[in-house]
């Protein structure tokens, strides 16, 4: 997805991997994460073996770029590990400290959806920092709602946080039953 100031959503890359981690580590010293011990952090290789797991179980993994420079990344993960949850992904956005503000986590986000709902994904959930009123404001933008409060569950900045959690359908969401799945070939 190509945008008139040179902003291109595509699904990430090898090459992706350290300026995808430089905007990580930005988030965990100084952004919404602040004074998260950051000394288990992804190391490139790391990284590089999660984004090749997520790919190849067809999890979208896309990043933003300006120029051909990473100014943010976006994933999805299962939402839970048993099968009965399969259609329901959770999301993340990582945006580069210069670039909030200026529409790439909203390009990240739209590209996601598009890329979960292709993947034939039905639900999408967040969890948001309850002082992120940008965030926040986002995802109600891309028609998310919010779905549950949990209250106090990060300590950061000298006190306890709130984190939001919202939800989206994508495709038939919940109109529709799951394909059935495949025949096996035994």
């Amino acid at each position: 997805m190509e945008q008139d100031s040179g902003l291109t959503i595509r699904p990430s890359r090898d090459a992706d991997v350290e300026p995808m981690l430089a905007i990580y580590r930005r988030h965990i010293r100084r952004g919404v994460e602040e004074g998260v011990d950051d000394s288990d952090t992804p190391e490139p290789d790391d990284l590089r073996e999660r984004r090749k797991n997520l790919k190849s179980r067809r999890f979208p993994h896309i990043v933003a770029t300006i120029n051909g420079t990473v100014v943010g990344y976006a994933y999805v993960v299962l939402f839970r590990k048993r099968p009965a949850y399969r259609y329901t992904v959770k999301h993340s956005i990582y945006v580069h400290h210069d670039h909030i503000g200026k529409g790439v986590g909203s390009q990240l986000l739209h590209g996601l959806i598009d890329a979960c709902a292709a993947a034939r994904f039905r639900q999408i959930i967040g969890y948001i920092d309850a002082d992120n009123t940008a965030s926040l404001a986002l995802h109600e933008r891309f028609n998310f709602v919010r779905v549950g409060l949990l209250p106090a569950v990060a300590y950061r900045y000298g006190h306890w946080a709130d984190s939001v959690m919202v939800q989206r359908s994508l495709g038939t969401g919940s109109t529709t039953p799951p394909p059935p799945p495949p025949l096996s070939t035994r």
